[in-house]
């Protein structure tokens, strides 16, 4: 049993989400950071309101509250996009046309080269 659990743990796709989610977690406190202090600022004097919480709200209503969540979200997303995957995407890229490596196109599947092989032949009867 033991011996079942330590493999399970020392799998190498267990360890590198581990550290995948730690990482994340430490992460998410760059996103934040950049997020409350420098865009939504910018985004507070574009506006003229830090938020939008009291738009369209009727009594307990409060269509605001979701629209500044989604703002807040889309912001993230963005941030996180240009900040860390564009950069990250151009260095790997950059790292892979240095050491000569080039992708390789995907094989099509032969079942799929079969079906159209059959495809083209009824189309030429």
């Amino acid at each position: 049993m033991l011996k079942g659990f330590k493999d399970f743990i020392m799998k190498g796709n267990v360890v590198d989400l581990a550290v995948a989610v730690i990482l994340g977690a430490a992460f998410s406190k760059v996103i934040d950071a950049l997020v409350a202090n420098v865009l939504m600022p910018l985004i507070a004097r574009l506006f003229q309101s830090p938020n939008f919480d009291s738009f369209l709200a009727w009594g307990d209503v409060k269509v605001g509250v979701l629209l500044t969540a989604i703002i807040n979200f889309l912001i993230v997303a963005a941030a996180l996009y240009f900040v860390v995957v564009m950069p990250m995407n151009k260095m790997i890229e950059r790292r892979n046309r240095k050491l000569g490596i080039n992708p390789t196109e995907e094989e099509a599947d032969p079942q799929v080269a079969l079906l159209t092989e059959i495809r083209d032949a009824l189309r030429t009867r």
